[in-house]
C-alpha cells in the first residue's frame, strides 16, 4: 500500500475548477494556455461527470477525458482529478433507488439535484467503489495529474440520512459500539418516556415524532454515526486510489461541512485537506441583517482557523472569484476591486499554499448560472482576470513564506462530543454560540491571533503548552482522560479559561449528579451551587473585575469557592444573586485556572485577553486599526505579518520597526496608507 503524501507543490500555487465537458472542445487549449498566462498551473476536473465516463451501468468509456488530458499534457497544465460519486448518474438512481437520501418521513431525494445519494447503501457503495477502481486503474499514473480529490463536499446540501440503508447501518453501528440492549437503553435513558428497547431491530434513525422533540442522547449518538459513515466512504475511496495511482499523487478532499469529524477523516484517507472558501456569502441578500456581525467576510477567517486545525498548511480548492447565486438563493454582488486579492491573501494568511479559483469561466447552464467564475459568459478579459493576473504576481514576492505556519498568540479548545451537543440541544448552543462568536471577534479586533484545538485521543499535554493560554468556554460534556490532560496542563503553567456550564454531561449526553463543574471542580476549586438563564430584565447583568465590568450574557453559574486557595474576583452586580461570586481563579502547580460563571461576549473576551496579558502581541511592532486583520505565518524564526484591510475605505497603520515589504522589496517603517481592500505582507 502507497503511504501518505505531502501536497509537495514547494510554492505558493494558483489553480482553477475546469469542467471539460460543459464546453466546445475548441476552446480547451485556448482556455488552458490562457490560463497559465494568468499565473493558474492548476485545474480541478471530473468531480460531477459520472455519466461521461459510465453512461450506462458497466459501460466505461474515456475517450472524452482522454482527448481533454492530451490537450492537459500539450500545454503542461497539472491537473487534480474528482471521483464523480458526488453526482449519481440518472441510471443508477432510477435503476436502485435504495442509494437515494430521504428526509425524516422518508420521502425519496429524487435525481435532480446532486448529492442525492447515502453513504451506507450496499448498492451504492459497489458502484461507486467501481467507478473509482476503473478512474484509478486508467488515470492512476498519468504525468499530468498530480492528486487526485474524493467526492464533492461530503455532508454538503445535506447533513442528516433517513434511508433505510442507514438505518440498518444504524444498527450495526450500536451493535458494535454497546454490544447488548442494556447498555444501549442504559446509555439511551430509555426508561424516560417509556422509549425502552427489547430488539435491535425496533431501532431506527431519528423519525418524525410530536413537536420534533426526539430522545437527545440517540441523536448525539445518530450524529456520531453521520460522521463514521461519511470517514468510512472517503476511506472506502481512499484505500482504492492508494492501491493504484502513482507514488507521488496526493489525496484530497474539499469543504467543511457539519456532523462529520473532519480531523479523522483526514487521518484515515487524505495527504492533505482542501476548503472551499466563499467570503461573500456575507454580503448574500437574503443574509439576516440581526445574524449579521460587524466583521462580514472577515468571519471567514473563524472558519479558516477551523481548518488550520485539521492541517496546518492546507489548500483551498474553490476560492471565491465572482459573484455568487444559484437560479433559487444565494444572490449576492460582485467582488468590488480588490477583494478577489483580499480574499485570496485571507486564505494564505491562515495557512493555505494552494489557492483553486471557482471557476474558470461561469456555467451558461444549471442551476449554478449565477454563480460566477474569473470569466463571464462572454469569456472575454475582464477586470477579475486581470486581479488573478495581479494575485500570481504578488505570490511570486511572497513565495518565501510557503510552508510556513501560522502563529497564535492563545487556542480555544473544541471537541466533537462538545460540538455535536451544541448542534442538538439548544441550552448548550445558546451559550456557545455567544462565546465562539465572542471570542474570535475580541481576537480579530485586538490584533491577538488565535488557534483553535480539538482535544483527540492522542492529544497530549506538552502540544496544548505551546498555548500559554486555552479558553475552554462551555465543556458541557467532559471526560476523565480530557480532565487529566487539562490538568496537566495547567499544573506545567497553562492558564485554562473555563465559561458557564462546564462538566454537567457525559459521553452519552445524560446530565450527571456530581456538584458542578463536575469532572473540572477540583482543578477549578469551584462549585456551582444554583444556575440560571438571565432573564429578559436582567440582560445588563455584569461582573466585576478590579476595576473592569464583565458583561455577563445569557446565563449565569452562581459559583462559590471550595478552597482557601479560590480566589474570588469578581462579584454579580445585579438580580437575587449579586455580590455572589462570577468569576473564580485558583493557582494549581505552576498554572492556573478562571471559572467564569457566564458567556463570552465580544467585550469580556476581550478583557480577559487583555488581563492576561496576551492581546496584540504584536502592537509594539506594528499599529493596526480594527478593520484589519493581522495574521502571522512563521518558519525558522521568519515571521511574515498578513496586514488585510476589509473596509472599502483607506486607513492608516504604523509600522514601528524596520520591516520589509514583501511585494515590494522594500524596507518600510513608519506611516502608510492602505487603499480599500488592500492588502500587505511583512517579513521581520
Amino acid at each position: 500500500m502507497r503511504e501518505k503524501k505531502e501536497m509537495n507543490l514547494e510554492q505558493l500555487t494558483m489553480g482553477v475548477c475546469y469542467y471539460p465537458e460543459h464546453w466546445d472542445a475548441s476552446m480547451w487549449k485556448d482556455d488552458l494556455l490562457r490560463m497559465q498566462d494568468n499565473g493558474i498551473s492548476v485545474i480541478r476536473i471530473g468531480e460531477f461527470a459520472w455519466t461521461v465516463f459510465e453512461p450506462k451501468e458497466g459501460e466505461f468509456k474515456f475517450d472524452f477525458f482522454d482527448r481533454f488530458m492530451e490537450v492537459a499534457e500539450q500545454t503542461g497544465m497539472k491537473v487534480i482529478f474528482g471521483t464523480p460519486t458526488a453526482t449519481p448518474p440518472v441510471w443508477l438512481t432510477e435503476a436502485y433507488p435504495e442509494v437515494l437520501n430521504s428526509d425524516k418521513n422518508g420521502v425519496l431525494y429524487r435525481h435532480g439535484c446532486r448529492r442525492h445519494y447515502n453513504y451506507n447503501s450496499k448498492k451504492y457503495q459497489q458502484l461507486a467503489a467501481r467507478i473509482v477502481t476503473e478512474l484509478a486503474k486508467h488515470y492512476g499514473n498519468h504525468p499530468n495529474i498530480i492528486g487526485w480529490q474524493i467526492d464533492n463536499e461530503l455532508n454538503c446540501e445535506l447533513n442528516e440520512f433517513y434511508s433505510e440503508a442507514d438505518t440498518l447501518a444504524f444498527r450495526e453501528f450500536l451493535k458494535d459500539k454497546y454490544q447488548t440492549l442494556d447498555a444501549l437503553n442504559q446509555a439511551w435513558g430509555t426508561v424516560f418516556w417509556n422509549q425502552t428497547y427489547s430488539a435491535f431491530e425496533e431501532i431506527y434513525v431519528p423519525r418524525k415524532v410530536v413537536s420534533d422533540s426526539t430522545n437527545p442522547h440517540q441523536v448525539l449518538d445518530y450524529t456520531r454515526f453521520i460522521s463514521d459513515s461519511a470517514c468510512r466512504f472517503a476511506k472506502m475511496q481512499s484505500d482504492i486510489l492508494r492501491e493504484y495511482i502513482k507514488e507521488e499523487a496526493f489525496i484530497t478532499t474539499n469543504g467543511m461541512f457539519g456532523n462529520l469529524d473532519n480531523h479523522r477523516m483526514t487521518k484515515e484517507s487524505l495527504d492533505v485537506y482542501m476548503y472551499d472558501s466563499y467570503p461573500n456569502f456575507a454580503f448574500c441578500m437574503d443574509e439576516n441583517p440581526k445574524q449579521a456581525t460587524d466583521l462580514k467576510d472577515r468571519k471567514w477567517s473563524r472558519n479558516l482557523t477551523e481548518v488550520r486545525s485539521v492541517s496546518p498548511i492546507f489548500g483551498i480548492m474553490e476560492q471565491q472569484s465572482g459573484p455568487n447565486g444559484w437560479n433559487t438563493r444565494m444572490e449576492a454582488p460582485a467582488p468590488k476591486p480588490g477583494q478577489l486579492t483580499l480574499w485570496t491573501m485571507q486564505s494564505i494568511a491562515h495557512g493555505a499554499d494552494f489557492i483553486s479559483y471557482f471557476r474558470w469561466r461561469t456555467c451558461t447552464k444549471g442551476t449554478e448560472i449565477y454563480w460566477h467564475g474569473i470569466l463571464d459568459y462572454s469569456n472575454r478579459d475582464n477586470r477579475r482576470l486581470k486581479e488573478v493576473k495581479e494575485v500570481s504576481f504578488k505570490l511570486k514576492q511572497i513565495k518565501e513564506a510557503a510552508g510556513s505556519h501560522y502563529k497564535a498568540a492563545f487556542g480555544v479548545l473544541k471537541d466533537y462530543d462538545n460540538v455535536w451537543d451544541a448542534g442538538l440541544d439548544k441550552w448548550h448552543q445558546r451559550v456557545d454560540k455567544v462565546s465562539q462568536a465572542g471570542i474570535f471577534q475580541a481576537a480579530q479586533l485586538t490584533h491577538t491571533p488565535m488557534d483553535y484545538v480539538y482535544l483527540e485521543d492522542e492529544t497530549t499535554f506538552e502540544e496544548l503548552l505551546a498555548y500559554p493560554v486555552l479558553i475552554y468556554p462551555h465543556a458541557v460534556i467532559l471526560t476523565k482522560e480530557r480532565v487529566n490532560l487539562l490538568e496537566e496542563y495547567v499544573k506545567e503553567g497553562g492558564i485554562l479559561v473555563l465559561g458557564c456550564r462546564t462538566g454537567y454531561k457525559d459521553l452519552t449526553g445524560q446530565c450527571v449528579m456530581d456538584k458542578l463543574p463536575g469532572l473540572l471542580q477540583e482543578l477549578t476549586a469551584t462549585d456551582v451551587p444554583e444556575y440560571t438563564f438571565a432573564g429578559p430584565a436582567d440582560d445588563l447583568n455584569y461582573i466585576s473585575w478590579d476595576d473592569v465590568l464583565l458583561e455577563a450574557p445569557v446565563f449565569h453559574d452562581i459559583l462559590s469557592p471550595l478552597t482557601e486557595e479560590a480566589n474570588v474576583l469578581g462579584t454579580y452586580q445585579s438580580n437575587y444573586y449579586k455580590g455572589s461570586p462570577g468569576l473564580i481563579e485558583h493557582i494549581c502547580g505552576k498554572g492556573k485556572t478562571y471559572y467564569f460563571g457566564s458567556c463570552f461576549s465580544k467585550e469580556t473576551a476581550k478583557v480577559f485577553l487583555e488581563k492576561l496579558g496576551i492581546a496584540n502581541p504584536y502592537g509594539d511592532i506594528i499599529s493596526l486599526p480594527e478593520q484589519c486583520e493581522l495574521a502571522v505565518r512563521e518558519r525558522a524564526g521568519e515571521k511574515y505579518l498578513f496586514v488585510l484591510n476589509y473596509e472599502n475605505e483607506e486607513c492608516e497603520i504604523v509600522v514601528q520597526k524596520d520591516m520589509t515589504d514583501l511585494y515590494t522589496g522594500q524596507t518600510e517603517t513608519g506611516t502608510r496608507i492602505l487603499r480599500p481592500f488592500e492588502t500587505v505582507v511583512y517579513k521581520m
